[in-house]
């Protein structure tokens, strides 16, 4: 037991230090900084650790993004929503396209709307500048990309029978 939570922490690791990296290829979106790396490593992460490691991950890279002023306060709710949906969904189902959905949805739609509150808290935007839905369209861009990475990533690996060693 020590030896599998010891083999999950190192691959947490390695996806947090993916997206944090990652995060050099993040374009800027209506005030956001969109990293579909990210939302790759939240689909990687649901398939392979689960859930709940993915939702650490999120918030681990998303922290270190932050300290290294590589996103924004945004990248909170933009990943760590997404990356809770597609790792329920992964855990429910075993399968891999609701996953991709999952994943989209719940940081664009869930992690948009989350934004708002954020944005206006904490990065002093006031609220008649910016209105409740403004997130989604860049987070669903973000993410879309990030989805479509990693179907490309997690379908060549399920192909070469790599997934089902790094779940073990």
């Amino acid at each position: 037991m020590k030896n599998q939570n010891t083999k999950k922490l190192a691959l947490a690791g390695v996806f947090c230090a993916i997206a944090v990296v990652g995060s050099f290829l993040s374009f800027p979106i209506f005030g956001s900084k969109c990293a579909p790396v990210q939302h790759m490593v939240n689909i990687l992460c649901a398939i392979t650790l689960g859930p709940w490691w993915g939702v650490l991950v999120a918030f681990c890279a998303s922290l270190i993004r932050n300290l290294l002023s590589l996103g924004t306060l945004l990248a909170f709710p933009g990943s760590m929503f997404g990356a809770l949906l597609c790792g329920l969904a992964f855990w429910k189902t075993k399968n891999t396209w609701l996953t991709y959905l999952a994943e989209v949805f719940g940081s664009s739609v869930l992690g948009g709307l989350c934004a708002y509150p954020v944005a206006i808290l904490f990065m002093g935007k006031s609220a008649g500048d910016i209105a409740f839905y403004v997130y989604i369209v860049p987070f669903l861009i973000s993410t879309a990309g990030g989805a479509i990475l990693s179907a490309v990533i997690v379908e060549s690996l399920k192909k070469c029978n790599v997934i089902p060693q790094l779940s073990k």
